[in-house]
């Protein structure tokens, strides 16, 4: 006997997974957090090298689109070449081949650029720190001893015995536990070559993915609306096209406001003369990444750094930072980002500090756009309940009404409720 495939049976079916699903994360959300998280975490360690690969796709998709869509094929029609599809095929191998070498090659690139340069900085910070608690009593003498009220002896004195403790706890404490540190490094070279592992198998399986990622949509749109109503696979596809769109914007956004921000930094540095040029515009370009807090992160270090050297450069320091992060925050973010979360202040704070609990500095990153995408689809299903119930979905509407008429559901203004209710009062008093 032929089983019959029935649409509704297999929805209550998949319904009833997904409300025992949400039962279970909501029990481990809320008595077993820590194994919850431990086991998202063993999860996807699983899947780590196609996640890595899935990651590097998404990253080098409009590397790809770009190659191909200006510079390939306009040359096709320039030189009134048709590509066949089996060279269609073949070019789109190459644009994929030539973004991941471009990739490839620009991590090379940062790399040997700022390795160097943070461990001749980080070597010279330990061995000339006597020098700077040198520098910050000649600053403090000469600028604050000519003060009467205040009493410089006492402060150069309280440096004095901390310098010496900080400068014992360098020498006899920090440098032997860097060399503890070195040789967990070198011990810890399977872990090494495991992220490496991980990260070939993942740009092996990106280029099968950029190879072919239009029919990975197709296919995912033919389970769609095999799987699921109309409605709601078109629901289903217009949420993921949201879901990129956040995605795309805010990551790709963020990568090149932050790169075009440490450039920044590093020339608006070496102009002014700030020791520890390139490590600074490294921070400050890394922790720009974060957003809301990552200035002040890459700023705070970076000026004790700077403070240790010379305290007036430090000043100028500072004043250039709020100068570039007012650039940053009033024209070049809106600029690159514009309204790609559509979040308030609060909600990013909000986002930032749950995902930086729960996955450290990746959460505090990829925090504001997963909040993005959850706030949308929670005010997207508000707005559909509200339309049934012939309510204006609008949230301008509401600010200035006092309530809704239960007849026609038009909005009752406060003034027009007063209007209202002022002559009923009148009549009441004469009464």
């Amino acid at each position: 006997m032929k089983l019959k495939w029935n649409n509704r049976y297999f929805r209550w079916g998949l319904t009833l997974f997904l409300v025992a699903a949400a039962s279970m994360l909501f029990y481990y959300g809320i008595f077993r957090m820590g194994n919850l998280i431990g086991g998202i975490k063993a999860f996807l360690s699983i899947w780590t090298p196609i996640i890595y690969g899935a990651v590097i796709a998404y990253l080098l998709s409009s590397v790809v689109n770009f190659i191909e869509g200006k510079v390939i094929y306009p040359l096709c029609r320039r030189n009134r070449y048709q590509p066949s599809k089996r060279i269609k095929k073949v070019i789109r191998y190459f644009c994929v081949l030539l973004s991941l070498f471009l990739f490839l090659l620009l991590i090379y690139a940062l790399i040997m650029m700022i390795l160097p340069e943070l461990i001749r900085s980080v070597i010279n910070i330990v061995n000339d720190f006597p020098r700077y608690i040198t520098s910050i009593q000649v600053w403090i003498t000469e600028t604050l001893g000519k003060n009467e009220h205040f009493d410089s002896k006492m402060l150069i004195t309280f440096l004095n015995q901390y310098s010496e403790k900080a400068e014992t706890y360098l020498t006899d404490n920090f440098l032997p536990q860097m060399q503890l540190m070195l040789r967990q490094v070198s011990s810890g070279v399977f872990d090494i070559l495991n992220f490496l592992k991980n990260f070939l198998i993942g740009s092996i399986v990106s280029i099968y993915i950029l190879a072919d990622k239009e029919g990975f949509v197709a296919k995912s749109k033919m389970i769609a609306y095999a799987l699921f109503e109309t409605d709601t696979a078109n629901t289903m596809i217009h949420g993921m096209r949201f879901v990129h769109k956040t995605f795309g914007g805010f990551i790709n956004g963020k990568i090149v406001d932050s790169a075009i921000i440490g450039v920044l930094c590093y020339i608006g540095t070496s102009i002014i003369g700030t020791p520890y040029a390139v490590l600074i515009s490294v921070i400050v370009g890394v922790t720009n990444v974060i957003p809301f807090f990552g200035p002040y992160i890459g700023a705070v270090p970076s000026a004790f750094l700077v403070l240790m050297v010379d305290p007036w450069q430090c000043l100028y320091f500072v004043i250039f930072i709020l100068v570039l992060q007012q650039f940053d925050g009033n024209f070049l973010g809106p600029k690159i980002l514009g309204e790609s979360t559509g979040l308030s202040s609060l909600m990013v704070i909000v986002a930032i500090l749950v995902g930086g609990d729960l996955f450290g500095v990746l959460g505090m990153f990829v925090g504001v756009p997963v909040c993005a995408v959850i706030y949308a689809i929670i005010w997207s299903a508000i707005r559909r309940s509200l339309k049934k119930k012939d309510m204006p979905p609008e949230a301008e509407v509401y600010y200035h009404i006092d309530c809704l008429n239960e007849q026609t559901k038009e909005p009752i203004l406060f003034k027009e409720k007063e209007e209202k209710e002022t002559p009923v009062k009148g009549e009441n008093h004469k009464k």
